[in-house]
């Protein structure tokens, strides 16, 4: 039995074009998710909320995010990737206005889970379709891609902070969430599944323990899924809580400190992410798993730039931390996913990157509540040093990988391209 479904020919160009689709709308992605961190001193002051409360609704929005990205995952693998990510950019940002009617905490948590729950169904279906335009220049397409995160929170740190300043907290929800649904009704225009990607048979859809048991069995996999989650947690706490370290350590008005701790940080990830995009691709052909030992590189080479940033008692060095950080941490960004489909087969990666995405959120989603405790016992300085501990292990997991296990990996993956073929030759 057959779901049958056409997908229209498409130029050789038009893969370039699916990037630029993506890339807007992943920029908006990020943009939507900062905007609360930046006015977080504004909602605070309102409802005269404390540090912990504040946390508990970062941490709600990242829970909700990683239950629903595995299902997400499975979703992407099954129905069009196309109407999943304009159902998934619609309802995100419809979310993110209703969040500018918030009257207190709970209402405040409800409408960011909302937001977290459309933006879940973002991310899978998003790198399953660009990597499926995108053969020979995936690590070069994935690393341009990776440009609108950094480009998206350095926005948002501005434009929000200023808006929330001079015309209210509530109005940056209203402005971000109206581009998004602008854009959800241009990808329903413009965006198309990759051919042959709507023929699908019943008998070979995926089973929900599927990725499970391969993310889980798969060492590399493993290994890359625990490092993931490290990343989160120091990036979701990172972006949750450098704009107050700014705000309240140097007295910046709220859009310096919006955009300050995030403009130094991701133009210097944005420069990192190029190039390591390029040398993944190149380096990966040379030797296989080179992707794994950037990767370490790139997180053990951020460890001081944390400390520094944590620590930083002036303008000047609290910029280096923030540069040093966003540059050094690109060099893993750049890898993640073609590492996972590395070790994956091509029919799980949608679910595969769902089933990692869900792991890493739901551990990073109590980075903001730990960082508020840390903050209320030891100073907010100090809670952001310790987040380099998290990184020196994941370091360590990605070199240990690299050493013992993706050699192994990748042998059974070709393998299974192989028995793949053959079952279908037969």
């Amino acid at each position: 039995m057959i779901a049958s479904g056409k997908t229209s020919p498409v130029s050789s160009w038009y893969k370039w074009e699916v990037l630029a689709l993506l890339w807007v709308a992943f920029f908006i992605n990020q943009a939507d998710r900062q905007v609360f961190n930046v006015v977080l001193p504004l909602i605070k002051a309102e409802f005269d909320l404390n540090d912990v409360q504040l946390g508990w609704i970062a941490t709600v929005f990242n829970l909700v995010y990683a239950i629903l990205v595995m299902v997400a995952g499975f979703a992407g693998d099954l129905w069009s990737k196309k109407w999943i990510l304009v159902g998934s950019i619609l309802f995100w940002s419809v979310a993110t206005m209703l969040t500018g009617f918030g009257t207190g905490i709970l209402s405040l948590m409800i409408f960011r889970s909302l937001v977290g729950a459309g933006e879940a169904f973002f991310g899978p279906s998003n790198y399953s379709l660009l990597a499926g335009y995108h053969k020979e220049t995936r690590g070069t397409a994935m690393a341009i891609h990776q440009t609108s995160y950094y480009l998206g929170v350095i926005s948002s740190g501005l434009v929000a902070g200023y808006i929330g300043q001079h015309y209210g907290w509530r109005n940056t929800f209203y402005v971000f969430g109206l581009v998004g649904i602008l854009h959800g009704l241009v990808l329903a225009w413009r965006l198309k599944d990759p051919p042959g990607a709507a023929v699908t048979k019943v008998e070979e859809k995926v089973k929900w323990t599927e990725s499970l048991k391969i993310i889980f069995t798969t060492p590399t996999a493993l290994l890359l899924t625990i490092s993931f989650s490290g990343l989160i947690f120091v990036l979701v706490g990172y972006l949750t809580w450098t704009p107050t370290l700014l705000y309240e350590t140097f007295g910046m008005d709220l859009t310096s400190a919006g955009f300050q701790s995030m403009v130094y940080t991701h133009l210097c990830a944005f420069v990192g992410i190029l190039i390591a995009g390029k040398l993944s691709d190149v380096w990966a052909v040379k030797k296989a798993g080179s992707r794994l030992l950037i990767q370490a590189a790139g997180l053990l080479g951020a460890v001081p730039f944390i400390i520094l940033m944590g620590n930083a008692t002036s303008y000047l060095t609290v910029y280096i931390g923030l540069m040093g950080f966003g540059f050094c941490r690109a060099f893993f960004d750049a890898n993640t996913y073609p590492v996972l489909f590395d070790v994956i087969p091509k029919r799980l990666h949608a679910s595969a990157s769902g089933t990692m995405a869900m792991v890493a959120f739901s551990i990073g989603s109590i980075s903001p509540v730990v960082l508020g405790w840390l903050k209320t016992v030891f100073g907010l300085s100090t809670g952001i040093s310790l987040l380099s501990i998290v990184w020196v292990v994941c370091g360590c997991l990605m070199i240990i990988a690299y050493r013992f296990y993706f050699k192994k990996d990748r042998i059974v993956e070709e393998v299974e391209k192989k028995q793949s073929a053959s079952n279908t030759g037969a």
